[in-house]
């Protein structure tokens, strides 16, 4: 369970269309346990492979450690509502930058599980959040996308300064 480099903004890789899993074996649940370590270390509570620079669709979600990881392979919304709500957002990619993205308030989703088997879900509110923020970085899009271009270049370049 090695805790793994994160690429940092703006590494060309978070902005790349992560590949679906096809093979649920040892290496899945090595990578899922190496994420886990690795954002417990950032620390997080989402992380996709791809900010580790792994192009595979495999996100691990830990929002409260008594209920412990949540594993999601080839995750994909298949609906959200209407009703939003905005949410301070940020990235292990970029640490110590935040700031409030508007997304829809619950979603439908459909995944696999570390063995493969196909899972159909909901959620609202944090966790619809989390996951529409994760799975957008397994589409290639950066959390920093979801800005208007005022904020996003003001929270960018305040951002720069900090990492001198």
């Amino acid at each position: 369970m090695p805790i793994r480099p994160i690429l940092r903004y703006p590494h060309p890789g978070l902005k790349a269309v992560c590949a679906p899993v096809t093979a649920f074996d040892s290496s899945l649940a090595e990578l899922a346990e190496d994420l886990l370590a690795t954002m417990r270390a950032a620390p997080g509570v989402g992380i996709t492979a791809a900010h580790i620079g792994v192009l595979s669709r495999v996100t691990v979600l830990e929002l409260d450690r008594a209920a412990g990881m949540r594993l999601y392979v080839n995750p994909e919304i298949t609906w959200v509502s209407k009703e939003t709500m905005s949410h301070a957002e940020g990235s292990v990619s970029m640490p110590g930058a935040t700031d409030e993205v508007t997304r829809p308030r619950a979603i439908r989703f459909r995944y696999q599980d570390g063995e493969g088997a196909v899972h159909k879900d909901a959620a609202e509110g944090f966790l619809a959040i989390c996951l529409q923020h994760e799975i957008d970085q397994l589409d290639g899009i950066f959390w920093l996308q979801r800005l208007s271009r005022l904020k996003r270049e003001r929270l960018v370049k305040k951002w720069e300064k900090t990492q001198d």
